[in-house]
């Protein structure tokens, strides 16, 4: 099949990309255009050309089947430069997306058409690498300076009406595209090509100190990772350089990116998120139940969370509490989020009321009884819990989906309170559930296949992303942060302080570091839940001496002290005397000699714990692929995901490592901890990995 197909329209050339469903840039597309363009260029009847494309979307980027394998020629520089060079007026005709090598394909036309619903991008960034086909040089010339840093930098989709005032597409209309495309066409012929990559740029204005001050605006988004450098250099080479040497830049740069370890991380996390979906014994052909309206328990900072992404969805939501105090404050909350919103321009005063319109308060339980599903969101206490869905049972109407949005308990336990254990299962969402992507489904025993598939639908549908779980203690992310915790505070307590194990945690790339994390938390939670477990079924060397830290009134961030000391009005951590005299009588307790540990020790010892709680959770079925746990992980957990997640890091250091590390520990601490993950000690000594352990599941 011709992916690049040619009609005649009078004296213009209307070339059609189809190449569903993305129209993405194979070898086909590449080889298409540049025969075409061959074509028309020999062509004396053909004026000018029009490229467009069938199907929803413009050409939407790269084809990410060759992602593995490397493209072949013609290579897509090749292919804009083709376009650009062309003698005759070349006029791209945009609608849906036109991203990554799709907007450079539009770029190295001379002219840009574009619906006013369409938008353009250049996601490269995000993936590790940079816009290697002109990118970089061109779209600086033609939609200015700033405008490229904010573009390439974010990998944001721009929408067709801002990128026309940037310059980017010189017109749009509302329908009809590919008339007016070739209408552009013949008006333009008489000027003939306007070619991006023959603009100039004011390199007066874009002196160093602009660079500079650009890095320093952006530095705390970019913290760690590689490519937004080069990013900016390629920029920078734009304006200081001829389009022909800074494409040469722009190339050198590009490959350094892909030989970058941050490349293959960011990419593993691409495909990851798209994975996460693919759900053994669950297809197209399983049923979905329909979800048109929601009913959330509790009106708290979780409740009201969870219940915006439903009504920012169109979703109705109807909120129960036990007070009508507790509702008005939680839907007070509510407005006020939508209303900083709304100060930032971002909606209007209308869309707040209209928002707001689609909440419904109660105190009923019986108002629950139309909705389609129905989450819990109430204190993290079984007893509590247990009471809700036992009331739950009696009012929601047959096939209403019952989910809990506990952080740990038994979703078995609850379903079994009610009569249809089928139509159970936990989401548990991320604080502040508005903001965070990550959703853990948490698929009970007795959970049917269609509520399953129903909510990895509805997450996708609410701007989630929704990672599978079998149930265990903590599920996948807090069962391996319990591990991660740990460490941190036997790292503390064997002779580092808080802020030295924070500082390191935060070097590797986490947005803060344990203990920080836990003052935010508040400090008090932990110690409540140690209070009503047994003291054999915990670390107490790590938590003693935070137990200690609580009963000084110190629980964190919230009454502005716990393992730090804050000013007033102030999130800013500082080490606090105190803190440090009672870690130091601990030790002393405990007979132990303090020894301070490098930031090596304490990133590896944290982060090994992490892999190998990861391999258990895997081994035992709790997450169905390795790479699930990195999403967790990246998307809730703050790891950095230009290291991939904590699977894809064991496999870059290689499990044979890995597994040889987590022994030494074994051996070094005990194995009470550290006893090696079954399945860990199974790829290591077969020379496989995590990655190949998930593509022989997926066969």
């Amino acid at each position: 099949m011709n992916t690049v197909t040619m009609e005649k329209r009078d004296n213009i050339a209307l070339l059609i990309v189809d190449n569903p469903p993305v129209n993405a840039l194979s070898h086909s597309v590449r080889e298409g255009l540049v025969d075409q363009m061959s074509a028309c260029a020999a062509d004396d009847s053909i004026e000018a050309v029009v490229v467009s494309c069938a199907g929803r979307t413009f050409i939407a980027g790269a084809d990410i089947k060759e992602f593995a394998t490397g493209p072949k020629a013609p290579h897509l520089p090749d292919v804009v430069q083709k376009i650009e060079d062309m003698e005759k007026p070349v006029v791209a005709a945009i609608h849906g997306t036109a991203l990554g090598g799709g907007l450079e394909i539009a770029l190295g036309c001379h002219y840009r058409v574009a619906l006013d619903s369409a938008k353009i991008g250049l996601p490269e960034v995000k993936l590790g690498i940079l816009p290697g086909a002109g990118g970089t040089q061109r779209f600086p010339r033609i939609a200015g300076v700033e405008n490229a840093l904010d573009a390439i930098l974010s990998g944001r989709h721009v929408k067709a009406k801002a990128a026309h005032k940037w310059g980017a597409i010189d017109k749009i209309v509302t329908a009809d595209l590919t008339d007016a495309a070739i209408d552009l066409a013949k008006e333009v012929i008489t000027k003939g090509p306007r070619r991006t990559g023959e603009m100039t740029i004011d390199g007066d204005k874009y002196d160093q100190a602009f660079f500079d001050g650009f890095r320093k605006s952006i530095a705390r988004k970019t913290r760690g990772y590689f490519a937004p450098e080069k990013c900016i250099q390629c920029i920078e080479a734009a304006v200081r350089l001829p389009l022909k040497e800074g494409l040469a830049f722009e190339r050198a740069s590009i490959g350094e990116c892909f030989v970058h370890p941050q490349s293959k991380a960011l990419q593993h996390m691409f495909f990851a998120e798209r994975q996460v979906a693919r759900i053994p014994g669950i297809n197209k052909e399983t049923p979905r139940r329909e979800i048109n309206k929601v009913g959330i328990i509790g009106a708290g900072t979780m409740g009201g969370g969870i219940a915006m992404n439903f009504v920012n969805a169109g979703i109705p939501v109807t909120i129960l509490e036990v007070e009508q105090a507790a509702l008005d404050r939680g839907l007070g909350v509510v407005r006020g989020n939508y209303e900083r919103t709304a100060s930032k321009g971002k909606i209007s005063a209308e869309d707040v009321e209209a928002l707001m319109g689609l909440f419904t308060g109660t105190m009923s339980y019986d108002d629950l009884a139309d909705c389609d599903l129905i989450i819990e969101a109430v204190f993290e206490t079984m007893d509590i819990k247990k009471k809700v869905f036992t009331a739950l049972d009696t009012v929601a109407k047959p096939g209403a989906i019952l989910a809990t949005n506990t952080s740990y308990m038994d979703v078995n336990a609850i379903a079994q309170v009610t009569s249809r254990p089928a139509d159970v299962l936990g989401l548990h969402f991320f604080s502040p559930a508005n903001v965070m992507r990550l959703l853990e489904i948490v698929r009970a025993e007795a959970t049917a296949p269609d509520v399953l598939a129903t909510c990895v639908d509805l997450a996708k549908k609410i701007g989630k992303i929704g990672v599978v779980s079998g149930v265990c203690h903590g599920f996948i992310g807090n069962r391996m942060l319990a591990q991660y915790g740990r460490e941190a505070g036997l790292n503390i307590i064997e002779g580092n302080m808080p802020h030295e194990v924070d500082k390191a945690l935060f070097d590797f790339g986490m947005p803060m570091g344990p203990m920080t994390m836990s003052d935010m938390a508040g400090l008090d939670i932990g110690y409540l839940n140690r209070k009503g477990m047994d003291r054999a079924d915990y670390e107490t060397r790590a938590t003693d001496w935070i137990d200690r830290v609580v009963e000084q009134d110190r629980k964190g961030l919230k009454v502005g002290a716990g393992i730090y000391d804050y000013d007033e009005g102030s999130r800013v951590p500082k080490p606090s005397q105190l803190v440090m005299d009672i870690i130091q009588e601990e030790s002393a307790k405990l007979g132990i000699e303090r020894t301070g540990k490098s930031d090596d020790e304490i990133v590896e010892r944290s982060v090994l714990a992490l892999i190998n709680e990861g391999a258990k959770i895997l081994g035992e079925g709790i997450a169905y692929r390795a790479s699930d746990i990195d999403v967790v992980y990246a998307n809730g957990y703050g790891f950095p995901p230009y290291r991939g997640g904590p699977m894809h890091y064991a496999d870059q250091m290689g499990l044979a490592e890995v597994y040889a590390k987590i022994c030494a520990n074994a051996e070094r601490y005990g194995d009470r901890w550290w006893k090696p993950a079954s399945l860990l000690k199974e790829l290591a000594e077969a020379g496989s990995s995590f990655a190949e352990y998930d593509r022989k599941n997926a066969s």
